[in-house]
């Protein structure tokens, strides 16, 4: 029997990607569980359509369920909603602008039979010199402040067995949410393997990754999780 898959979808003013988002999951999750699978859609105050959207997809179908939040807490706080109402045995968190196949899971599921944790890593990058730039300068501080030694802390396609999912004590309201989930599962002795993934760019709607706020946002959360943290579990 396969496990009951759970795809997270945090999602911000995302009504162009939505349905096309949703349907890869759909195509994808139905025969890799048997059609046991669901799609959390979790809508963080979107001033579109989002969150209308979401509500007809899951009247047509119950295995998409939608959470809304009432004013807009930004990434980390929704993807920790949508990790809260998650019920399968393994759960893909991605973004809603597909930065990657999702048909990935077929190479990722297998590992976990060795791993707790299968994160995938970009490829064929077609990035600003900016972005790129952010991206290596991340990297390379999440190694050396938390010790997160892998190719790429930030890419949104990151999978998780229940237990890790459980055990997992995040608390990161913005961007850092994608290092403090690396930096628990660690923490906590889980493994973690990557997976290489042919990165898609955004092909809809806007990224606020970039931005001065949400770096400056992104840097405060990781050092107020490095004073904090507790030790390694036993």
């Amino acid at each position: 029997m396969q496990p009951k898959i759970s795809v997270v979808l945090p999602m911000y003013n995302e009504q162009e990607n939505i349905e096309a988002a949703v349907a890869m999951a759909r195509r994808v999750l139905e025969p890799l569980s048997e059609g046991d699978y669901e799609i959390v859609i979790v809508d963080d105050a979107s001033t579109d359509r989002t969150g209308e959207i979401a509500e007809e997809l899951a009247a047509a179908d119950p295995r998409i369920r939608p959470f809304h939040h009432d004013t807009n807490r930004t990434l980390g706080a929704s993807i920790r909603t949508g990790l809260t109402h998650s019920r399968g045995e393994l759960v893909l968190y991605t973004d809603a602008d597909l930065p990657c196949d999702l048909a990935y899971l077929s190479d990722a599921i297998p590992l976990l039979n060795e791993a707790d944790v299968v994160i995938g890593y970009r490829t064929g990058r077609r990035e600003s010199l900016k972005r790129w730039l952010y991206s290596s300068a991340y990297n390379r501080l999440t190694r050396w402040l938390l010790g997160i030694h892998v190719r790429d802390v930030n890419f949104a396609f990151k999978l998780f067995t229940r237990p890790v999912v459980d055990a997992m004590a995040l608390r990161a309201e913005g961007s850092f949410i994608d290092a403090e989930m690396l930096a628990e599962a660690q923490r906590l002795g889980f493994r973690i393997a990557e997976i290489p993934v042919v990165y898609t760019p955004r092909q809809a709607g806007c990224s606020t990754l970039a931005r001065p706020r949400v770096i400056i946002g992104i840097i405060r959360e990781m050092f107020t999780y490095w004073r904090r943290r507790p030790p390694p579990a036993p």
